[in-house]
């Protein structure tokens, strides 16, 4: 059975100092979506208005069939990986994981299973004694998501995951993310400034520019020649660095 769950942002409205956005977004059940733009059109406070790290002023968030706009972080049906992957540096791998499973880390034999199976499944298995500070930055982002996996929320928000990983890594995450996907079903939003990373990771991509959504459609179209104005632009500006 499909994990994933639809996301419903309707008429969202969310102000940062003179910024205003506003945003209208259906997301489907198990959808893998990309969202792109330039650096501070909204696309990380979409995803912080979805997991509730933000309060919009106006509208209302769905999440399957719950209104969940004035629904907490914690009792979200949502996680989070973050470009820095918070792990702490203090903690072993396999308990920075389980902390996804129980915050107390005080686990039961099967929920220790759990922790060990999603390490294997990210390619982490033999590594669950070391602490973050010995892992590489791909390895790093491998036990985000397996901390991620065994919190079993079906809507995994991703906002910038592999931004500081070289192109081979890159393609090795995005490999590893379409083989959960695949494997749990999950409803997932990625942002990125990659249009590699979006073609990897996503049939349908969502672009944000100055708060407001300026395309929406399948990747391959939205990236190519005949797409809108704003993405052509955007993605000229990237390449011509």
């Amino acid at each position: 059975m499909s994990l994933g769950l639809p996301v419903r942002l309707d008429g969202v409205g969310f102000a940062y100092g003179e910024t205003r956005m506003s945003f209208d977004l259906s997301v489907g059940a198990s959808e893998v979506v990309a969202i792109m733009g330039p650096s501070g059109s909204g696309k990380t406070t979409m995803l912080n208005l979805i997991a509730g790290f933000e309060t919009p002023s106006e509208g209302r968030i769905v999440i399957g069939d719950r209104d969940v706009t004035a629904v907490p972080p914690a009792e979200r049906p949502v996680s989070m990986i973050f470009q820095e992957n918070n792990l702490f540096a203090h903690l072993d791998v396999f308990a920075n994981v389980a902390l996804g499973r129980n915050p107390a880390l005080r686990l039961t034999s099967g929920e220790r299973t759990e922790v060990t199976d999603a390490l294997r499944r990210v390619g982490l298995a033999g590594k669950e004694a070391r602490r973050p500070g010995e892992l590489s930055g791909g390895e790093r982002q491998r036990a985000a998501l397996a901390r991620a996996l065994v919190r079993r929320r079906p809507v995994l928000l991703m906002d910038e995951p592999f931004a500081s990983l070289g192109p081979g890594l890159r393609a090795e995450m995005a490999e590893l993310v379409g083989n959960l996907h695949r494997e749990t079903g999950m409803t997932i939003l990625v942002v990125t400034h990659s249009p590699e990373d979006a073609l990897a990771l996503a049939p349908r991509m969502v672009f944000i520019d100055a708060g407001r959504i300026a395309g929406d459609g399948p990747t391959q179209d939205l990236l190519g020649h005949g797409g809108p104005e704003a993405v052509r632009a955007y993605v000229g500006a990237r390449r011509s660095r």
